[in-house]
């Protein structure tokens, strides 16, 4: 590796980072008037005010016909762990990448050790990237923030229906995300992993590129995304069976009722999280819409019928419940909201067609209460909602079916 290269948040251009009480860089272009000579590295400082220090970092340019540095182009997105930003890599050719910076945050750095351990793991165990999880190419420590470079990736599945006024995808495109989805968990599962944080968010298009049509009723353009090829991103909570098991795991929506009750999880979290995450694809908003695990509990039941005994007598969580049944009173106005918002799962049907009625059978053994009856992903696999799928990969004799 090139000595220079643990400086990759750098370019050949140069850029200013702000640097706000010692936590995350704050990428700022400016072209620096010594490019194209051949110069070490360097480091200028200046204090702009009591909040920021803005430093002129490390300056790569190492030479004028090769720059070993990674050029900044922007941002892909932030979050409570950092930033995400889009780099030309010039040690791969000028290939745009993606590179994750942590903050210098104890917590933060940790969490990413892990992930960086998951991900090698994965690349390990999946060299050719067959199994549609997001590939890390390089990461190195830059001055105390963690950095992670990924192949780059289009929207996410929730941006891409965000800015196209949350419409559901189509019942094909349900079917062929779900089955890259189901594919790159089972992957995970078979190798001793939980994903724990599955959600839309965490599932990005590899290439997000769209169709327009004009919708007159709404009076507004629509699009169609065109390729729903997908890669499973952040396992900053992916977590080894023979590891620690935080209490609760998964972003509340995708929370299964073994989390919520505390009764323990495993693999089966997982598969509750992709259950919820293709009811959103088919309907464009999410299935329990609460903040609340009391709240929760009682959409799941007026969606999946009651909790099951076995549940209710093995949690902790007695709070919830009051004579072997739910504590909830459906005249409040918590009461009004779930009867309200919330409906059997079968009444969410669009459609009276078969491959739709066959997508609500997958869902009912997805959302099983107890984690032992739940589908595995294999037998996901396997139901016949995929099977134009499998014809589809049968056919083509290649095993790539994110194409």
């Amino acid at each position: 590796m090139c000595p220079c290269s643990t400086e990759a948040v750098i370019s050949s251009t140069g850029i200013f980072v702000a640097i706000d009480n010692n936590t995350l860089y704050e990428m700022t272009r400016r072209v620096i008037s010594s490019i194209g000579q051949e110069t070490c590295c360097r480091t200028d400082v200046c204090t702009t005010d009591s909040t920021f220090t803005v430093a002129l970092c490390t300056v790569c340019l190492c030479d004028a016909r090769a720059s070993c540095a990674d050029e900044i182009v922007g941002t892909l997105g932030e979050g409570t762990f950092g930033k995400v930003v889009e780099c030309v890599d010039h040690r791969r050719g000028g290939c745009h990448i993606a590179l994750k910076i942590i903050k210098n945050v104890e917590k933060y750095k940790e969490a990413a050790r892990l992930e960086i351990n998951v991900l090698e793991k994965i690349n390990q165990k999946d060299p050719e990237n067959k199994n549609l999880c997001v590939q890390m190419l390089d990461w190195f420590d830059y001055h105390g923030h963690m950095c992670i470079s990924f192949e780059l990736l289009a929207l996410s599945t929730f941006d891409f229906m965000k800015e196209n006024h949350y419409l559901p995808y189509s019942i094909s495109q349900v079917r062929h995300m779900a089955y890259q989805i189901c594919l790159a968990v089972k992957f995970l599962h078979d190798n001793r992993l939980t994903h724990t944080d599955l959600k839309p968010e965490n599932i990005l298009f590899v290439n997000s590129d769209y169709t327009v049509t004009y919708n007159t009723e709404k009076k507004r353009d629509e699009r169609c995304v065109l390729n729903t090829a997908v890669r499973l991103v952040d396992f900053g909570s992916a977590t080894f069976d023979h590891e620690h098991h935080s209490t609760i795991v998964s972003t509340r929506h995708y929370r299964a009722p073994e989390v919520i009750l505390e009764l323990g999880w495993s693999q089966p979290c997982d598969v509750w999280s992709i259950g919820c995450i293709l009811f959103e694809f088919y309907r464009g908003y999410t299935l329990f819409q609460t903040h609340d695990n009391r709240e929760h509990l009682a959409m799941m039941e007026r969606v999946h019928g009651p909790v099951p005994s076995r549940m209710i007598r093995k949690t902790r969580k007695q709070k919830y419940f009051y004579r072997g049944r739910l504590d909830w009173d459906e005249s409040t106005s918590a009461g009004r909201y779930v009867r309200e918002n919330c409906r059997p799962l079968r009444r969410y049907v669009m459609c009276e067609t078969e491959e739709h009625h066959l997508f609500f059978d997958l869902l009912e053994g997805l959302l099983e209460y107890e984690p032992d009856r739940r589908l595995s992903l294999s037998a996901a696999l396997r139901h016949p909602f995929f099977s134009p799928v499998r014809d589809a990969e049968h056919f083509s004799g290649a095993r790539d079916i994110s194409r």
